[in-house]
């Protein structure tokens, strides 16, 4: 901003006198006291210039005047691109939400948005009948649902096909199945926040499209995405949780189960709470 405009910015904002310095006042004020002779124009036209006590500000200046004091200069380099991400995460999530089951499917193939693409071998977009009343949210891709392009089909996929086939369900027939993240953590890490981040879009889509009657979450990561909170899976099993006016019964992951058998028979519980919900609902 020129210098030379400043006196009238301020003159305008009811700003002035602005930085007086504090020994032209004290010689303005023993002047007067004193009687003495005029003093020189300078403090002349700061006593004359000074304001009343406690002036008032209207409130449309409040801005101008942080405008005027505020250091020149562009905002911090990351806050600029911390924004940008953020509108281009909400305008790349806008768009998923409108897609369609087919276009989402061309869309997850061919996602680049974290860096999960460069290490994956195919997407794992799901398997199932999409109009099934019952959905399986697992928490990311393995080695083997990696080369496949299909979730749980490793040891942990045989064994959720065993808890399924105990309730009368199946892959094929009454149940869908998917991960939250679509590509596999190079050697099966915990997925970053971002990438789940990044990936939810793809899983809240793919769950409005399905319109389930339940979701039968499994694993902590599954669990966070679907409640959009952090707890363990102990203190969340037993009970009914809600997504967007759907049930949710958490349970452990098959894959926990195999390290863990005794808890079996917890899970067992949860397929049997989700059954009765679901019984319940039709």
């Amino acid at each position: 901003m020129s210098t030379e405009h400043t006196p009238q910015i301020l003159e305008e904002l009811d700003l002035l006198p602005l930085w007086v310095r504090r020994e032209l006042l004290a010689q303005a004020d023993e002047a007067a006291t004193a009687g003495a002779s005029a003093p020189p124009a300078a403090i002349t036209e700061i006593i004359a210039s000074r304001p009343d006590p406690a002036p008032t500000i209207a409130p449309r200046s409040l801005s101008s005047a942080a405008a005027v004091i505020a250091p020149p200069g562009k905002p911090d380099a990351a806050v600029e691109e911390d924004t940008a991400k953020a509108l281009d995460h909400r305008a790349r999530a806008t768009r998923i939400a409108q897609l369609d089951w087919a276009t989402l499917q061309t869309e997850v193939s061919g996602c680049t948005a974290c860096g999960l693409c460069k290490s994956r071998s195919k997407t794992v977009f799901g398997v199932g009948n999409p109009q099934a009343d019952w959905l399986v949210v697992g928490e990311a891709p393995g080695a083997e649902e990696d080369r496949q392009g299909e979730p749980f089909v490793g040891q942990a996929g045989k064994l959720l096909d065993s808890m399924l086939t105990s309730i009368d369900r199946s892959r094929s027939e009454n149940v869908y199945i998917l991960n939250t993240l679509k590509c596999r953590p190079p050697q099966n890490r915990n997925p970053e926040p971002d990438e789940l981040a990044l990936c939810a879009p793809f899983l809240h889509r793919q769950i409005e499209l399905i319109q389930p009657k339940l979701i039968f979450a499994v694993g902590r990561f599954a669990v966070q995405t679907i409640l959009g909170r952090e707890a363990t899976i102990s203190s969340l099993r037993g009970k009914l949780h809600d997504y967007r006016g759907i049930p949710v019964v958490v349970s452990y992951h098959p894959a926990y189960l195999l390290r863990n058998l005794p808890d079996k028979a917890k899970a067992w519980q949860d397929l049997v709470l989700a059954t009765q919900t679901l019984g319940d609902k039709g």
